[in-house]
């Protein structure tokens, strides 16, 4: 029963009415077997019964809705001409040896309310309640026996039209349910890449026009100059670029590439790197976005011009790694730390995205120990 709302309602509803037409095909198998002596039209109209029902059910399931055309052959064989073959050269002149065709005619007053238009739905019933009215006086079945099976016929059409009803009903609720829900991962991943675009300029573009603007640095320096040429061509790269195409180097060079970054704005680093482990290229990607943001926020907050950067393998987990920067500024109380982009999310967010995590260790006049381990 894969795929929409709507086709598993329509699968669910074949099976139903299936299985409705087999206790009716079992009714007749029984009864036929009483009759082994004589009558061969008996077992040719349970045959013909049986082809016609294995027709419209084996068809329905494989192109996952009733034919039409199926659906009429049933009423008129079935429902309609099977209980007169059966009268006039069947032998049949009792009511029970007629009961199991004209149940057949129930099965298929289902099936005709739900897969026939309303007008050829209405039609189509109409001849099964008039072989019901015909079939019963021949064999002189009393009022009440009449009156039961015609009820049947007719109680079967209408409730498995309302069982139609309600079940399209919620295929279509869980289809739009579906859509809306599809609707919202696309926006939150649009939201997520706007995030990852946000974070990477607050790391570096904003950063650089940050430390410019406050007068801090020369703007004509070559170290500058050259810092802001590359990040010119980054931001190329952001919008000619999906994630998937940016290239992540290894985790020294990217590392290198953060500390490199840092001292184009006149933060002096001592980097040291140790047995750096080979980590997949997104870990080695949020090692150096967090330590970028680390070094920004010394040399925005610390007041300092000096930050140390330590790079080893994780001695308490092979194969991973912690990579520390820390300095000997102002510090802070982490009690009063604003969330904002900084250290909450191009730290702390980036490296949980990985599976890592980031500490931040600090207080006033200590200065800051922020720490970045994956796995974490």
């Amino acid at each position: 029963m894969a795929g929409s709302g709507l086709q598993r309602a329509q699968s669910f509803l074949i099976l139903a009415t299936l299985l409705y037409r087999a206790s009716h095909l079992t009714v007749g198998v029984a009864a036929v077997a009483q009759h082994r002596q004589g009558h061969p039209v008996q077992f040719l109209g349970l045959a013909a019964a049986l082809g016609l029902s294995l027709l419209l059910f084996g068809a329905a399931l494989t192109r996952g809705w009733f034919d039409p055309r199926h659906v009429w052959a049933d009423v008129l064989v079935t429902g309609c001409l099977l209980p007169f073959a059966l009268y006039t050269w069947g032998g049949v002149r009792e009511t029970p040896a007629l009961g199991w065709a004209m149940l057949l005619g129930g099965s298929a007053s289902g099936v005709v309310s739900v897969a026939l238009p309303r007008l050829q739905a209405l039609v189509a019933l109409v001849l099964l309640v008039v072989t019901h009215l015909i079939g019963y006086h021949l064999v002189g079945a009393s009022r009440a026996v009449l009156g039961g099976h015609v009820n049947s016929l007719l109680s079967s059409a209408v409730m498995t039209w309302v069982f139609w009803w309600y079940l399209r009903r919620q295929g279509r609720m869980l289809d739009e349910a579906n859509a809306r829900a599809l609707a919202a991962e696309t926006q939150k991943a649009r939201y997520a890449e706007r995030l990852q675009h946000h974070r990477a300029l607050h790391d570096t573009v904003l950063a650089t026009l940050t430390t410019l603007a406050s007068g801090g640095i020369d703007a004509n320096t070559p170290e500058v100059r050259e810092r802001c040429a590359k990040e010119a061509a980054y931001l190329r790269r952001l919008i000619q670029q999906t994630a998937d195409e940016v290239h992540h180097p290894e985790m020294g060079a990217a590392l290198e590439e953060a500390v490199s970054s840092a001292e184009s704005l006149r933060l002096r680093v001592t980097a040291q790197y140790h047995e750096l482990p080979q980590v997949p290229p997104e870990v080695a990607a949020a090692f150096a976005d967090a330590a970028r943001e680390a070094l920004n926020n010394v040399r925005r907050h610390a007041g300092t011009g000096h930050a140390y950067l330590t790079a080893t393998e994780d001695p308490d987990g092979p194969g991973g790694a912690v990579v520390t920067v820390v300095d000997r500024g102002t510090g802070f109380d982490p009690e009063r730390e604003v969330s904002g982009l900084g250290l909450r999310r191009s730290v702390r967010e980036r490296m949980a995205e990985v599976g890592g995590r980031a500490t931040v260790d600090t207080a006033p006049g200590e200065g800051v120990r922020v720490e970045l381990r994956w796995p974490g």
